[in-house]
C-alpha cells in the first residue's frame, strides 16, 4: 500500500494569516512576562480558549482577547521576533509564500504612528525573508467597525508601499458591523494603485456578504467565504472569475461558524470549482497552522493527494508572488506529485 505524501513537503501559499493571530504561544507567554502584562487564563493554562462569536458578546470576548495579545508588541523587537517565527513556522509546514495581513493602527500609537508601523513591519518581514527563504508579503486591513474615513486613510497609506512589499487591501473584524459598500471608495484607491481587494466577507454572514464584497468593492479574493456555498449561483459566478476563497475551516469550528470541521462545505465549494487557498486565520487563538488544515482536508474531506496537490496550486495561482516565482512553486507541487 503507498504512504500517502507528506504534507509538510508540498509547497503551498498561505494567503489568510494576520499579524498579531500568528504569533507561537510560547512568545505570547514569554513576551508578557517581560513586559509584565497580566494574561487572563484563556491565553495561558486554558490556552487554546473555547470561543463562539456567532453572537456580539462571543465576537467581544474574541476581540478582548486578541486586544490584549496584541498589547504584549511593545518594542519593535517584538515585531521583527513576531515575523521571524511566523516566517519559520511556515517554512516548517512547508509554506514557501505568506501573506500576512495587519491592521497599522492598531499599533500605531506604540510604534511612532501609521506609516512608522507599517514600515516597521515591512522591514521586519524582509528581514524574516532573508532568514527563512519564504517570501513575505503585507496586506494593510482596514477595520469594519471603524469609520470608513479610516479606511481611505490606510488605502492611501497602503499604495505608496505598493513597490516594497503591500500587495493587497483587505477589510476585517465582524462583518455584521459595517457593509461592504461603506468602504467602497477606500477600495477604488486601493485598486486604482494595483493593489489586491481581499476583503473578509461569508463568515458571520451568508452568501450576501460575499456578494457584496465581489459586486461592491470588487474583490480579487474573499476572506474565508465559506458561506458562498449557501447560493450555488454566486459559487458559479466565483469560480467563472477565479475569485478565490480564503477558507480557514478550523477557525470556522472556533468561532462557531459551523459545529464540526465536517461542516465546513470546503468540499462543496471545490467541486463547484471555486478556487480555494486554504489559510490559518489566526493560530494564537485557534491553536492550529496551516498544516493542520491541510491534513483536515486529506482526512476529513477526503482530499486525494492530486486534490491536495490542486488546493496548493490555486494557492498558488490566487497570491501576488511574482510569475517566476509561481511557476517554480508550480513546477515543485507537480514534482511533489511525481
Amino acid at each position: 500500500m503507498e504512504m500517502p505524501r507528506r504534507l509538510d513537503r508540498l509547497p503551498k501559499a498561505h494567503l489568510h494569516l494576520h499579524f498579531t493571530g500568528s504569533m507561537r504561544h510560547t512568545t505570547l507567554i514569554e513576551l508578557a512576562a517581560e513586559h509584565g502584562v497580566h494574561l487572563p487564563d484563556a491565553l495561558v493554562q486554558d490556552w487554546p480558549p473555547r470561543l463562539r462569536a456567532t453572537d456580539e458578546r462571543g465576537w467581544f470576548r474574541f476581540q478582548r482577547l486578541y486586544d490584549i495579545a496584541r498589547s504584549v508588541l511593545r518594542r519593535p523587537a517584538d515585531v521583527y521576533r513576531l515575523l521571524r517565527e511566523a516566517a519559520e513556522d511556515e517554512a516548517a509546514e512547508g509554506s514557501r509564500w505568506l501573506e500576512i495581513q495587519v491592521d497599522p493602527s492598531g499599533y500605531a500609537q506604540r510604534f511612532g504612528g501609521l506609516t512608522a508601523t507599517l514600515e516597521l513591519v515591512l522591514d521586519a518581514a524582509k528581514a524574516a525573508e532573508r532568514a527563512t527563504g519564504v517570501g513575505i508579503a503585507v496586506i494593510v486591513a482596514a477595520n469594519r467597525t471603524r469609520h470608513p474615513l479610516d479606511a481611505r486613510t490606510l488605502a492611501r497609506l497602503a499604495t505608496r508601499y505598493v513597490d516594497q512589499g503591500v500587495v493587497g487591501f483587505g477589510l476585517s473584524n465582524d462583518e455584521r458591523r459595517g457593509r461592504a459598500r461603506d468602504f467602497d471608495a477606500a477600495f477604488r484607491i486601493a485598486k486604482r494603485a494595483g493593489l489586491l481587494a481581499v476583503p473578509h466577507g461569508g463568515e458571520l454572514l451568508g452568501a450576501v456578504s460575499v456578494a457584496e464584497c465581489v459586486d461592491d468593492l470588487a474583490a480579487d479574493r474573499v476572506g474565508h467565504g465559506v458561506r458562498a456555498a449557501e447560493q450555488p449561483r454566486l459559487m458559479e459566478r466565483l469560480a467563472a472569475r477565479g475569485i478565490a476563497c480564503e477558507v480557514c475551516p478550523l477557525s470556522n469550528v472556533g468561532l462557531g461558524v459551523v459545529d464540526r470541521p465536517e461542516d465546513v462545505p470546503l468540499r462543496r465549494l471545490f467541486e463547484a470549482g471555486v478556487p480555494i487557498a486554504l489559510g490559518a486565520d489566526d493560530p494564537l487563538l485557534f491553536g492550529d497552522r496551516l498544516l493542520a488544515q491541510y491534513t483536515l482536508a486529506r482526512e476529513v474531506y477526503g482530499c486525494t493527494d492530486q486534490e491536495l496537490a490542486e488546493l496548493a496550486r490555486q494557492s498558488v495561482r490566487a497570491s501576488a508572488a511574482p510569475d517566476t516565482f509561481r511557476k517554480e512553486l508550480l513546477g515543485e507541487i507537480d514534482a511533489w506529485l511525481g
